[in-house]
């Protein structure tokens, strides 16, 4: 028993030093560090694993420790954990193969220990805890610095010192932070005037010069942290450029123009230089300043009237401004200004300038159908004031044109005035009925105090307003107010309307309204500002295209081909043509878009003077702040003087001869014939030099002729003026009324005027016609031709023709005629040259003195008879001589032939031959002008024959 007791004791001892009753215990963290290339990790804490069991053999024991993964799952393939005591618990962690920063610079995994259990076997065994380790691995400085470029490259303007012009980097492939960076750079090229930071940046140390040196090279390197230098240095090329100033290139202040050129570039070489700042919007507004330019701008110098039938107008309108005349006395007095137009401007005050049309014009303007067109400046220049204005009159309205007409029944009113910056019509279609209507237009041309057209075409209740040829909507007032119905009283007022009837009331009660005065109590809302060519046509409103030609400028802005236009440009222009806006945002595009900006100018002799030029220009930058600002340019074009055009009449002689029955007949005799060369040429100086048109020019004339257009042809009779009793000079009406010109006939002259061509003034003045009354003893009469284009701006020569009336001798023998040519030869002034041009005539000459046929005959008739008593007294001569002495009578023959002439000379005939022979020399192209044919004598019962003899004994006929 005591033995099996003793056993059991040992047994229970035994069993009780080999129990595992406690885990191992390891911190819950560890913080390790591995250098790179190596694979000892050094933590903190150490690694130590502690068991309660201890001391006990196995269960107090370590025997190792296991590595789980972490959170990327791949920790554990690369680190393993192992036991350097047992009995201590101390342990080391360490990778399986030498660690890349660069790959990985962090790692994290858990790690667990256990004991040995309560045996060799390890049976029993009990684990911790897992810890987490975090293992960092310390960067070795293995690599060097790399550029990012090869080569760098910079442009800088010339001049200036920057902060930074370029800047180079480069980066090492370490991964800690001491060896990955860069610490500095450097400039190893020596003697270069740039420096560089420690981030890189290289600037300039002292302004360079792009002519010293346009391009400037040197290298850089590079050394980080751990003074490793870049493996390869780079280069640096910063190239110098010329100053850069941001603004317009190229601009030319001064710009020519030459008549005719048509369209020219008015910036062919300008670019815009931004310096390389970034843009991107880019807008130029270019202007051109032409309001000082007759009404706005240039058009054709022709009356208002020529350029309505120029542009094909319906005829028909009434012109409620004419020129001040006997027949038209209404605008007499009104105030007029010079145009550089020739037009006609007539200037209203706003108090006591007022054109009251009379009841003979108004009377034929019925009709709710019509078209009004003037030219308005609001509050023009060189107007003065009325003494007496009031108080009220800036707030009224101001009346241009205030017009009761009547119809078949009734009576209309319309009334068009302006108001600040609005344009109103007032229109009553009856003014019996209460429903007037009003028509607004809020307009900037009104009261912008320039040159406007306005047309404004009623067909009512549809009105059509134009403004500069731009159509405006207008907004519709049915004004139903307590209006007073106007008076049915047919009259028109322009520049003001009249007072109604109940304000003449108030005033014949002696109640003057406030702001009146008792002279001007007809008289209200005046208007202010120039007017001209104020007309109206009853009847079918205008085209648009009449309209639009009746304002078209002949010059403008204009862009040369829209097609060559680059992608997102913009071009506007304003209907005048004076301002056009470009828009875009790329600035090659842009640039080719200004150079073909042109100015254009159809009129071939264009008004010349100055046009002054602007050029403004808006940039938008993506940096607002640092955007460019751009200073407006001005300049000016100059559009020359044109060739002067010399108008050159001719075609007719000096003299025109006819019988005196000629000019008595029914029709006259036509002092202009139908002939050739034509009767009116056109020589422009510039084209041919010489101005008198010899006829090698004459195929030249008729094409350059397409272009002219003369506007005015004067006949006035030289001398005294026509006797209505006694002559007159006839006109064709038919004529002058189909090709729509206007004429004057007055004893003093007759004018033909109105834009026409040069072949329509030509048939009309072969139709002007000259007649004598019957038993006239005129025997000549000169008359002078004169024309003129562009409105009188240029005049013709003044071709005088002289008329001489041939009388057969029945009619000079009768005491009347014989009184009136001793009248006609007892004025030297007129004949005192032309006896001697009778005396001995010329061959050459193309035509006969005028008025000198009584004085031919009476000294032809005195020297015959002194001839024939010389040839009596030489025939009794020769008789007592002798036949036989034949060189005495050679030498008589002799002395005869040099002391006087034997004339045998039909003065008639002699007179038609000398018509002859300068026809025949025109003929033959010594002559340069045509004369009139001579009348036939073969009727004539009486002829005094004069013989001439030569010295070859033949007679001559002249």
């Amino acid at each position: 028993f005591t033995l099996n007791l003793r056993h059991l004791i040992l047994t229970q001892l035994f069993v009780v030093n080999y129990s595992n009753k406690h885990k191992p215990w390891i911190e819950t963290e560890y913080q390790g560090i591995v250098m790179e290339n190596d694979n000892t990790v050094l933590l903190n804490p150490p690694l130590f694993a502690l068991d309660k069991d201890a001391p006990l053999h196995y269960a107090g024991e370590i025997c190792g420790f296991r590595v789980h993964n972490g959170p990327s799952g791949s920790a554990s393939v690369q680190f393993e954990a192992v036991v350097l005591d047992r009995s201590t618990g101390e342990g080391l962690v360490r990778s399986k193969e030498p660690l890349d920063c660069e790959s990985q610079r962090e790692h994290s995994f858990t790690i667990q220990a256990y004991d040995c259990g309560e045996g060799p076997d390890g049976v029993n065994s009990k684990k911790s805890h897992k810890a987490t380790v975090h293992v960092r691995v310390n960067d070795v400085n293995e690599f060097s610095p790399v550029f990012v470029e090869r080569r760098y490259e910079a442009s800088v303007p010339e001049g200036r010192l920057f902060d930074r012009i370029v800047r180079v980097e480069a980066l090492d492939a370490d991964c800690s932070p001491q060896y990955s960076q860069i610490c500095f750079y450097d400039i190893i090229t020596p003697n270069v005037p740039f420096a560089i930071d420690n981030d890189g940046n290289i600037k300039n140390t002292e302004p360079l010069d792009s002519k010293r040196q346009r391009v400037h090279t040197f290298w850089v390197t590079a050394f980080d942290c751990g003074k490793n230098r870049a493996q390869a240095d780079t280069q640096v090329v910063v190239t110098v450029k010329p100053s850069c100033k941001p603004g317009w290139i190229g601009w030319t202040k001064r710009v020519e123009y030459t008549p005719g050129s048509g369209s020219i570039p008015l910036f062919p070489s300008l670019h815009l230089e931004t310096c390389e700042e970034t843009v991107w919007n880019i807008q130029a507004t270019v202007e051109l300043q032409t309001g000082h330019i007759g009404k706005g701008c240039d058009r054709d110098s022709y009356s208002d009237r020529s350029v309505r039938r120029l542009c094909g107008a319906v005829r028909g309108e009434v012109d409620l401004l004419p020129p001040p005349s006997p027949a038209a006395n209404w605008t007499t007095a009104l105030p007029t200004l010079p145009s550089s137009d020739s037009s006609l401007v007539f200037s209203f005050n706003g108090s006591n300038h007022v054109a009251v049309v009379p009841d003979s014009v108004v009377s034929a303007l019925s009709g709710d159908h019509f078209t009004l067109q003037l030219w308005m400046r609001r509050g023009g220049a060189n107007i003065q004031a009325a003494t007496t204005q009031t108080r009220g009159n800036r707030k009224e309205e101001e009346t241009i044109v205030c017009s009761t007409v009547k119809n078949d029944d009734s009576f209309s009113h319309y009334s068009l005035s302006v108001h600040g910056c609005r344009l109103s019509l007032f229109y009553w279609p009856d003014v019996s009925a209460a429903r007037p209507v009003k028509f607004l237009w809020k307009l900037e041309q009104v009261c912008d105090s320039e040159w406007h057209h306005l047309s404004l075409s009623v067909q009512f209740p549809s009105v059509t307003l134009y403004v500069d040829g731009v159509t405006f909507d207008p907004a519709l007032i049915h004004d139903n107010g307590a209006i007073p119905n106007p008076a049915p009283h047919q009259r028109m007022f322009i520049g003001a309307c009249w007072e109604p009837e109940e304000k003449q009331k108030e005033i014949l009660n002696n109640t003057i309204p406030e702001g009146k005065e008792s002279g001007d109590l007809l008289y209200i809302g005046g208007y202010h500002g120039l007017l001209s060519g104020v007309t109206i046509r009853p009847g079918s409103v205008e085209p648009h295209s009449v309209v639009e030609c009746l304002y078209a400028c002949r010059e403008g802005l204009d862009f040369g081909d829209l097609e060559t236009l680059g992608s997102g440009m913009k071009v506007h222009v304003n209907p005048s043509q004076s301002v056009l806006v470009l828009e875009g945002d790329d600035i090659e595009s842009f640039n080719r878009a200004v150079q073909q900006v042109t100015y254009r100018n159809s009129l071939r002799f264009a008004t010349p003077g100055v046009r002054p030029l602007k050029l403004t220009t808006s940039l938008r930058c993506f940096n607002e702040e640092s955007c460019l600002s751009l200073k407006q340019l001005e300049g000016y074009l100059v559009v020359l003087q044109p060739d002067a055009p010399q108008i050159s009449l001719s075609g007719v002689g000096p003299h025109l001869a006819r019988p005196a029955p000629e000019f008595e007949g029914p029709r006259g005799v036509p002092p202009f014939p139908r002939r050739r060369p034509s009767l009116v040429s056109i020589c422009v100086l510039s084209q041919f030099n010489d101005v008198s048109c010899p006829l090698h020019h004459l195929l030249a004339l008729m094409s350059d002729a397409v272009a002219h257009t003369l506007d005015g042809c004067e006949v006035q009779p030289l001398g005294e003026e026509l006797n209505p009793e006694r002559e007159e000079l006839l006109v064709d009406m038919d004529v002058v009324r189909e090709r729509g010109l206007e004429i004057i006939n007055t004893t003093a002259y007759i004018a033909i005027t109105g834009a026409e061509s040069i072949s329509v003034y030509e048939d009309v003045l072969r139709s002007v016609r000259y007649r004598l009354a019957k038993g006239s003893a005129r025997f000549e009469r000169r008359f002078r031709l004169s024309c003129s284009e562009m409105n009188g701006r240029y005049t013709s020569n003044e071709l005088t023709l002289e008329v001489n009336f041939l009388h057969s001798l029945d009619s000079l023998y009768h005491p009347s005629h014989l009184l009136a040519s001793q009248q006609q030869f007892l004025h030297p002034s007129h004949h005192a040259g032309e006896l001697s041009g009778h005396t001995l005539p010329n061959p050459h000459r193309n035509s006969v003195v005028p008025g000198a046929a009584t004085i031919i005959i009476m000294v032809c008739v005195g020297f015959l008879v002194v001839m024939v008593i010389l040839g009596v007294f030489r025939i009794r001569s020769i008789h007592r001589r002798g036949e036989g002495s034949r060189s005495g009578a050679k030498e008589g023959s002799s002395q005869w032939d040099d002391s006087a002439l034997t004339i045998i000379v039909n003065p008639m005939e002699s007179y038609e031959s000398r018509m002859g022979i300068s026809a025949d020399t025109e003929g033959e192209g010594e002559e340069d002008e045509e004369v009139a044919e001579s009348p036939d004598d073969a009727s004539d019962d009486q002829r005094i024959i004069i013989k001439k003899e030569g010295r070859d004994g033949n007679a001559r006929r002249y």
